[in-house]
């Protein structure tokens, strides 16, 4: 291969180098995309005009993206969540719920991540509330370190696969597929691994009883009746706003943009429900979901300059020549696939490797051959929620991993890294776990929406 053949991946090494520069992620992908156009330019394989197309891909693929205009509204209904106290009141709640159970503080901590991640979508969000809230509320109960840190950090992450997800938004306009239908096929795999960790955390509370200590049956509300007006006043208002957003669009009642303006209203609701709305608290969300978007949307400009000067140099049949001069069969090309992603996200967050990765990959993988294991007209959404598990392990990975520094940046002291790392191992586990079982049985993820839509 010549010089100008290997530019692609000259890209990604130029890119790799840069991502540890410090600098803005979205300056770095889109400087490097208009370096590498300039350079095409001067070996005459990037033509003039098509630097006018880099502008036209961006306004088109983002300016003008109605599907995007979602992520601002889940990002606005996640930190009204945070500021409304619901967490809060749910965290007691289920404590109580599941007081007589091993490890009854974990599993109830567990089931408030799972449940705030159909309400919230945002990993960053779920997991400093629950490690504010229950992360002291667990070591007072003198429960391991390790224990507590594992469990809040896989809880909280579990925002970035439960519907609504921002990441599923993402992943279904790189994909041109539906949202509607990425959010139903990520309900079984999210609430597969939820049950998962469950699993863990009562084996090793009943096993192992002083990591986990007893609440005790006697704490709380005494009566059913008592028992009753708590679960109706903190468990049902957040179920209820999941409805509004998921039910919404897996019934046809709204488009996932308008289920995302329904869910930012309703989260509005409980805090004023909640008696926590005021002009303050109002100017901090809009403020912090400003900052938020802004940060991701620079990221979207900047991975569609990549995007576009990749492929027009060639960067996609580079990869497919690749793949086929090397012999990998379709298994061993997804497990690759698979493989490389896990590997990124030791030093990547999930929207870089999402805008990176996907649109390399995805044009390849139709054309893999599984037989009757997946059918041929799945196959981009099986792909995507594989993608979508894989990546969720990219907030938990040592050493970049982004919850980690969420959860030691605000957690009481005594928590060290090393409790936190030795704590989300099992955690990470679990999840490769459950991305071997979606590999192996594709149902898992396929079978909700052809139920639905079918």
């Amino acid at each position: 291969m010549t010089f100008v053949d290997l530019l692609p991946a000259f890209m990604f090494v130029v890119l790799a180098v840069m991502l540890f520069s410090g600098f803005p992620v979205g300056f770095v992908l889109g400087g490097v995309g208009l370096v590498f156009a300039g350079i095409g330019y001067f070996l005459q394989v990037f033509s003039a005009g098509e630097f006018f197309n880099i502008l036209i891909r961006i306004y088109g693929g983002v300016g003008e993206n109605l599907i995007l205009t979602a992520i601002p509204m889940f990002i606005f209904m996640g930190t009204m969540l945070e500021r409304s106290n619901v967490a809060k009141d749910l965290l007691y709640c289920l404590q109580i719920l599941l007081r007589r159970a091993p490890g009854g503080l974990a599993l109830a901590v567990t089931a408030m991540g799972t449940i705030m991640a159909a309400t919230t979508g945002i990993v960053g969000a779920s997991v400093i509330m629950m490690t504010l809230i229950a992360l002291p509320v667990m070591l007072d109960r003198s429960y391991s370190p390790t224990l507590a840190t594992g469990t809040i950090g896989a809880a909280g992450t579990l925002g970035i696969l439960i519907p609504p997800s921002i990441m599923l938004v993402i992943m279904a306009d790189l994909l041109s597929t539906s949202v509607g239908t990425l959010f139903v096929a990520a309900l079984m795999p999210g609430l597969m691994l939820a049950g998962l960790f469950m699993i863990y955390i009562f084996f090793v509370s009943w096993t192992r009883p002083q990591m986990a200590p007893s609440i005790g049956a006697d704490e709380g509300p005494g009566n059913i009746s008592e028992v009753l007006l708590l679960t109706v006043r903190s468990f049902v208002p957040p179920l209820f706003l999941m409805f509004l957003v998921l039910g919404s669009i897996v019934f046809g009642w709204a488009t996932p943009t308008e289920a995302a303006g329904v869910g930012a209203f309703g989260a509005t609701l409980l805090a004023l429900f909640n008696r926590r709305l005021n002009m303050k608290v109002l100017a901090d969300v809009l403020r912090r979901s400003m900052l938020t978007n802004a940060m991701l949307f620079l990221i979207f400009v900047g991975a569609t300059a990549f995007a576009y000067v990749f492929r027009s140099l060639g960067g996609d049949f580079l990869f497919e020549d690749f793949v086929n001069s090397i012999g990998l069969g379709p298994w061993l090309a997804l497990v690759t696939v698979m493989v490389i992603i896990f590997l990124l996200g030791f030093f990547l967050e999930w929207i870089e490797i999402t805008l990176i990765v996907i649109p390399i990959f995805a044009p390849i993988i139709p054309g893999l051959d599984f037989g009757d294991h997946v059918p041929q007209e799945s196959m981009l959404i099986w792909f995507a929620l594989l993608v979508a598990i894989n990546l969720q392990t990219s907030f938990l990975t040592p050493p970049f991993g982004i919850t980690l520094f969420y959860m030691k940046g605000i957690a009481p002291k005594g928590i060290t890294m090393q409790h936190i790392y030795r704590g989300i191992i099992p955690f990470v586990s679990l999840q490769l776990f459950g991305l071997g079982l979606v590999i192996a049985f594709p149902q898992i993820a396929l079978w909700l929406p052809t139920v639905v839509f079918d």
